[in-house]
């Protein structure tokens, strides 16, 4: 007996994903970034933040059109533009990395000491590597490994979007509310498609617990005197 999964199963899940992801980026960025200027906000710091943007948002934008790609059938353009992808992770791994040390220099916190909350966007962009990377490996060989990994390593994305969401729970929630939002969605994924499907499928076992338990371990390492020294070297490159 076969197990394969059916693909439509997968192009209704990715096309879910596919329109949430920049709804909630939006939502997210609304203010400090796309529609700053009907706020009354002042100017982003610098032009790595204006980069990082920029970059975010292609990603965000060629996301959705490859799993519209897929969805139609144009798998041949899906793939040629996947070598775009994979250069634009890259380089959005490099400025999320850069992004976050130099907002620490700054002192740019929600909250916690800058240095300690370096430890978040640093790891969001470890996660988003390993994910994606792991991913473009198994992109000929595993298809539905494939698609999965890329399916989560979007949402993984979203923590930052959801932190700035102007709710109140969420701003005076910290970590444990954009965290727990974001597993949400993650959770949620995983539910419709184990149901769909009627199986957990070990990507999604595996990438998910991998997400989830790198939360707390930011959180636990951001306190330490190892950590503190870490940050202090990494900021100081930009001082």
């Amino acid at each position: 007996m076969s197990t394969s999964i059916p693909r439509s199963n997968d192009r209704r899940l990715s096309m879910w994903v596919a329109a949430l992801v920049p709804v909630i980026v939006l939502i997210g960025f609304a203010r400090t970034y796309y529609l700053k200027g009907f706020f009354g906000n002042p100017p982003l710091p610098g032009l790595l933040v204006h980069l990082h943007g920029l970059v975010m948002t292609t990603w965000v934008v060629l996301f959705v059109t490859q799993v519209s790609l897929v969805a139609t059938g144009r798998t041949r353009t899906h793939q040629r533009l996947g070598i775009l992808g994979a250069v634009l992770a890259v380089l959005l791994f490099i400025v999320g990395i850069l992004t976050g040390i130099a907002g620490a220099a700054r002192g740019a916190s929600p909250g916690p000491p800058a240095l300690q909350f370096l430890v978040i966007p640093l790891g969001d962009m470890l996660v988003f590597a390993i994910l994606v990377g792991t991913a473009l490996y198994f992109r000929r060989s595993r298809l539905d490994v494939h698609k999965r990994l890329m399916l989560l390593a979007a949402v993984n994305l979203l923590a930052p979007a959801i932190a700035r969401i102007p709710l109140h729970f969420i701003a005076t929630g910290g970590a444990l509310a954009f965290f727990g939002l974001t597993d949400l969605c993650l959770l949620a994924c995983v539910g419709f498609d184990t149901i769909r499907n009627r199986r957990l499928h070990p990507a999604f076992l595996w990438g998910t617990l991998f997400i989830v338990a790198f939360q707390p371990l930011r959180l636990m390492l951001a306190g330490t005197d190892v950590w503190m020294r870490f940050a202090t070297m990494l900021v100081g490159l930009f001082k």
